[in-house]
């Protein structure tokens, strides 16, 4: 089966949806931002602060190259991550592209009292006004970046299973599974 890939915005289910998902379909999970921290050895957070978003993102690119032509693995991925055309080329080449998404005032209720999210932490301060402009804000440069899924879901309507049950159905229309 080619690979289940969940791309959207932090905040957007990702990570819980993949696991679920992994679980229910007997496949592999693979989280890009753990497995970029287990192999630098840093917390995304510490990548960020020791050596910038632009090294974040070339590890991220490095991973894919990695995995291409990985099968039957669920990809949660960092928000970010299709940012890069040629990050959005290497996902569609070996997956299903799925994006989970929901609207800026689900995200700021879900990321607020993470403080281990750096994007969040970049020009902010830790007034909600502001982190809720930032959100924003972030999501607007990305306007278009995640119109590469075959399958778009609202977070904000649905809990994790209900999404996974979506994702399902889906795949069984298409006679993936």
């Amino acid at each position: 089966m080619r690979n289940l890939v969940l791309i959207g915005f932090m905040g957007c289910g990702k990570s819980t949806v993949g696991r679920k998902l992994a679980t229910k379909l007997n496949l592999q999970y693979l989280d890009t931002d753990l497995e970029i921290e287990r192999l630098v050895g840093q917390t995304i957070a510490q990548i960020f602060a020791k050596y910038g978003a632009i090294r974040f993102r070339s590890e991220e690119t490095l991973l894919l190259k990695r995995l291409a032509g990985r099968q039957d693995t669920v990809i949660a991925t960092g928000g970010g991550i299709v940012l890069n055309p040629e990050n959005r080329k290497l996902l569609q080449a070996d997956g299903i592209i799925i994006h989970l998404y929901a609207s800026p005032q689900v995200i700021y209720q879900r990321v607020k009292d993470n403080h281990k999210r750096p994007l969040l932490a970049t020009g902010t301060s830790q007034n909600s006004v502001d982190l809720k402009q930032h959100i924003h804000k972030l999501l607007n440069k990305r306007t278009g970046v995640y119109d590469i899924a075959e399958l778009a879901i609202d977070t904000g309507k649905y809990n994790a299973d209900e999404v996974v049950e979506m994702i399902i159905s889906y795949l069984k229309e298409r006679k993936d599974i």
